[in-house]
């Protein structure tokens, strides 16, 4: 195996231990519902959504505050009503983790509408390496096996702490894809796209101090923002494009788009390059909004230390 491969976790008798015994109850109950009907988990999952929505008041108030940061000229009731419906997403999200880590291929292909992916042939056909920006849709481990299936890429991801969750994790994001690659393996990735392979990147999330610039996102005008995307962008022969995934509303599954790549990209600026990130993932986001993860932190990092949380 190449080096810049992560190994595949291997199965340990520790497995068995107590402290994973929940792991194991929870892995098993999420494994049996992921076989029944999809429009029966959906269902489920928005109930599930709204009990989090009474219950996990810390993550509610992370979420509003991200809103209201983002929305500032919606009203309480509208930010209110796209709240709920976020947890209703958060709720399915969950059971997507088990579809999409335990769904066999025949079963994702029927649930998946992929558009663009000429866009990735035609860039690899012509020896490119291709840096796919893609954010964090509640729907992303099926969004993951949907894109794979018929493009594997090189997926960059955060392993899990929950060594037995790893253990999953590991096989079910890679079941459809190449190889994944720990997000601190920066060589790994500029080797893959060396290569010529397609690699997700997800740049949308704040990563701390270093390696980032204060840009604007959505009306927070200093947003602790990567400049890791640029890193990657600006390797020789690589182009870089975004995929935008939906949950359809009618529930008949996800809609896929691989985005024309982006020109002048980058354009050796970093500041407007890293604010046309954001600009572009502001756009991807507005499509389907409750869909997005707003229960992370996105603006922890403030622009002096001593500034106070946005969260308190």
């Amino acid at each position: 195996m190449s080096k810049n491969k992560v190994l595949q976790p291997d199965f340990k008798l520790s497995f068995f231990l107590p402290k994973y015994w929940l792991t194991w109850l929870g892995v098993s109950i999420l494994y049996t519902i992921s076989w029944l009907p999809f429009k029966l988990q959906l269902a489920m999952g928005r109930v599930l959504g709204r009990l989090l929505f009474k219950f996990a008041s810390k993550r509610k108030h992370i979420a509003l505050t991200n809103l209201k940061l983002c929305f500032p000229d919606k009203s309480e009731k509208e930010l209110q009503i796209l709240l709920k419906k976020n947890f209703e997403n958060t709720g399915i999200a969950l059971f997507e983790t088990g579809m999409g880590w335990w769904w066999p291929d025949w079963r994702v292909k029927r649930k998946f509408t992929i558009k663009g992916l000429e866009h990735l042939e035609k860039a690899q056909q012509e020896g490119k390496g291709i840096l796919l920006l893609a954010m964090h849709y509640l729907s992303v481990e099926m969004n993951a096996r949907g894109v794979g299936y018929s493009h594997p890429m090189v997926v960059f991801y955060r392993p899990h702490n929950n060594q037995l969750m790893e253990f999953f994790q590991f096989r079910g994001r890679g079941r459809s894809n190449k190889y994944m690659l720990g997000k601190r393996d920066v060589k790994g990735l500029m080797k893959a796209l060396k290569n010529g392979e397609a690699c997700i990147y997800l740049p949308d999330q704040d990563y701390g101090r270093n390696r980032s610039v204060f840009v604007p996102f959505f009306k927070v005008k200093k947003t602790a923002s990567t400049t890791g995307t640029l890193l990657f962008a600006r390797q020789k022969n690589v182009e870089t494009m975004m995929i935008i995934p939906i949950r359809n509303e009618d529930g008949s599954g996800y809609s896929l788009e691989v985005m024309p790549p982006l020109e002048n990209f980058p354009s050796g600026d970093d500041i407007a390059d890293v604010t046309r990130v954001n600009q572009e993932l502001e756009k991807a986001i507005l499509r389907k909004p409750e869909q997005y993860m707003w229960l992370h932190r996105r603006f922890k990092t403030r622009p002096n230390p001593e500034d106070i949380s946005l969260y308190k």
